[in-house]
């Protein structure tokens, strides 16, 4: 059966333009996405949002996962704060299996994002949770959050982002996407 470790941001201190934070609203994209996966027969655990990053890494590595997927929203340097919108999917550079998984989410994103041509994969070797753990790893940037209509996006498409990810693992996976 296969296996997935979902990470969602423990990143409370990142506030959203108009109100909550990246901590929770990733770990309702997290709530919503898990009953897609294990619907598809993939056997899913998570980290704690009150643990650090460290931890999350550690939990993921302590097991054998298949896919290593954190959940982030990004914010863009203060001198661009509120100017930048998109999505980011990162991988290892070097992971060809990370590589394959970011562009199948990348791919599959283009069809919710309002504009496909800011979705994009890209290689990093900076991520810890890309470069410290054991299993391929994508990290997502869904939008951002110091955007006001990206994170009003993300608010507004919390069940279709899930879904959207939830079909990309279960294509990544090999293994049929069945609704909850």
């Amino acid at each position: 059966m296969p296996s997935v470790f979902i990470s969602p941001s423990t990143q409370e201190f990142n506030p959203y333009i108009d109100g909550g934070n990246e901590e929770y609203y990733m770990n309702l994209v997290a709530d919503e996405l898990i009953p897609y996966l294990i619907a598809s027969g993939i056997t899913v655990n998570r980290n704690n949002p009150d643990e650090s990053l460290g931890r999350a890494i550690a939990l993921s590595n302590a097991g054998n996962y298949d896919l290593h997927l954190a959940l982030h929203s990004n914010a863009a340097p203060e001198s661009l704060s509120g100017k930048l919108m998109g999505t980011d999917v990162y991988y290892y550079a070097g992971s060809s299996n990370g590589k394959r998984a970011a562009d199948i989410i990348a791919s599959n994103f283009k069809t919710i994002y309002p504009d496909p041509n800011k979705v994009r994969a890209v290689s990093t070797t900076t991520l810890a949770e890309l470069k410290q753990t054991k299993a391929p790893a994508v990290l997502i940037e869904i939008a951002y959050h110091d955007n006001r209509q990206d994170a009003q996006w993300i608010r507004e498409n919390i069940g279709e982002i899930a879904k959207n990810l939830a079909l990309s693992v279960t294509e990544y996976l090999g293994v049929p996407f069945r609704e909850p």
